[in-house]
């Protein structure tokens, strides 16, 4: 019974929908995983250090929280307007972890996350209304 018990849960648990979403386009790098029963941020100065190590920080963010990068199944990244910079840095990362782990990736405009209400973009994603792999920066 035991067995049957953590096959369960293990099956409970691939069928979590986990979400990445990298907001660097304001004063803030902001990381959010938004799972379908749990949620974890984290947020670094946007300056050039950052930019830099922006992967870095992606991973480090996923580890701390025990979540495997083959485990993400979609990657929301805001597209702007904001600053140039981290904008940039964090569509690339985004785009080369999309491609190396097929992770779906969708866009968000700063316009649509107000007070970091992240959760408006999952409830725009399930209304189907992000681009998906169609990354149009704004600055």
């Amino acid at each position: 019974m035991l067995l049957l018990a953590n096959t369960l849960e293990l099956k409970i648990k691939l069928n979590n929908m986990i979400n990445l979403i990298i907001d660097a386009a304001n004063d803030k790098i902001f990381f959010k995983i938004m799972a379908d029963d749990k949620s974890y941020t984290s947020e670094f100065s946007n300056n050039r250090e950052n930019f830099d190590k922006l992967a870095i920080l992606v991973v480090k963010f996923l580890e701390n929280h025990q979540i495997n990068i083959k485990n993400l199944k979609n990657i929301f990244i805001n597209t702007g307007p904001g600053k140039f910079s981290g904008i940039r840095a964090s569509i690339a990362i985004a785009k080369g972890l999309s491609f190396t782990h097929k992770i779906d990736l969708y866009e968000f405009r700063s316009d649509q996350v107000i007070d970091q209400n992240y959760g408006e973009i999952i409830d725009l994603f399930n209304k189907g209304l992000l681009n998906k792999n169609l990354i149009k920066p704004q600055y």
